[in-house]
């Protein structure tokens, strides 16, 4: 668009640039002459009378073309400013056509998802809350647009290595607006820390460490967009350029394809609250919290129906968070699933999500 009016501006300028010049010589001739007639010691009276007439007449002739360029500018800059409005037009029109298949494209998930039941809408971030009930499990679906990369970030529990907060704690800490659990952890001489490898502002919270088992590593990259797998050596995913992430376990969906799931965390536990996060091919995320009453393995969702549910909404990649009594989901300042501890568990990493 600034290129289409400066092609216009540079149009305007050579449109009137001869008229400008010619008017600019006349005027320069009237001054040679002024001081002609008036730096003459003697002029005759009739050699005098025909210079007058003449003056006369190049007086009149550039009154005449000083005339003719006025409308001939005001003709070219009504024809600039049609030629603008014509062009902004064009480029609104343009703008709307490329947008409407990404409009298409959200109704079409968003009405595999029903109607949510709360929003969240500014310059930086879209948040929609949807109820999942299929029967068998009950739970919370956050669809987001992040339409500014940094509106999502992860923190570690009170900002240290080892430390761990509840996800309300992060949310209301941070300043977010909505909130997450993230990745497992390990217990040790007090303290919790992230499993495995862990990324924090570009940077490695405890160095590398390739994926072993079943462990995969999920984040956000520098341009605000969902990268996760497994990787066996640390060029494989610094070329994501990740941003921030964490580790868990497994890999639900891969380029819209469910992936296998490890036969021990088909069963064990075969039920649990569940928080699951994936993309859509629009770069857009889906975030699903299950609800369960304990970790037994009797309520809650299975890892397989959750990885139905993901395919059957379009889902592309998809993974498996820390879930049980971990599983967590803050919006607008309030805890929106029902924590099977009966309260919030703290943890060491969270994905919070900012206005």
């Amino acid at each position: 668009m600034i290129s289409t009016k400066k092609k216009i501006n540079r149009f305007f300028l050579l449109a009137t640039g001869p008229f400008l010049g010619m008017f600019a010589f006349m005027l320069f001739s009237f001054q040679s002459m002024h001081v002609e007639v008036h730096t003459a010691s003697y002029v005759p009276k009739q050699t005098l009378a025909a210079q007058t007439v003449q003056l006369k007449q190049n007086l009149d002739k550039a009154d005449q073309t000083v005339k003719a360029t006025i409308s001939s500018i005001r003709k070219t800059s009504a024809l600039y400013k049609q030629t603008t409005a014509a062009m902004n037009a064009i480029v609104k029109t343009a703008q709307t056509q490329a947008a409407r298949p990404e409009s298409i494209y959200n109704r079409r998930i968003s009405g595999k998802l029903g109607t949510p039941f709360e929003r969240v809408e500014s310059s930086r971030i879209r948040i929609e809350l949807y109820r999942v009930n299929p029967g068998v499990y009950q739970g919370y679906a956050m669809k987001v647009k992040l339409k500014d990369p940094d509106a999502m970030q992860m923190a570690l529990g009170r900002d240290k290595v080892g430390g761990a907060e509840t996800t309300l704690q992060a949310v209301s800490r941070k300043g977010a607006v909505a909130g997450i659990n993230a990745g497992g952890f390990a217990d040790s001489g007090g303290k919790r820390y992230p499993l495995s490898t862990t990324v924090l502002n570009g940077k490695y919270v405890n160095g590398f460490e390739p994926s072993f088992k079943d462990l995969f590593f999920v984040g956000l990259n520098d341009a605000g967009r969902l990268i996760g797998g497994k990787f066996s050596n640390q060029a494989d995913l610094d070329r994501l350029k990740p941003r921030f992430g964490a580790t868990f376990v497994p890999v639900l969906l891969k380029n819209g394809q469910p992936m296998p799931i490890p036969e021990k965390w088909k069963t064990s536990p075969y039920r649990a609250p569940r928080t699951v996060i994936g993309n859509y091919k629009d770069d857009q995320l889906l975030i699903l919290v299950v609800d369960g009453y304990n970790e037994s393995g009797s309520s809650g969702a299975t890892l397989q129906e959750l990885q139905s549910k993901l395919y059957g909404l379009g889902v592309m990649d998809a993974y498996n968070l820390d879930g049980g009594g971990s599983s967590s989901l803050i919006v607008n300042g309030r805890v929106v699933n029902h924590p099977s501890d009966g309260s919030l568990r703290p943890v060491p990493t969270h994905f919070l999500f900012f206005k």
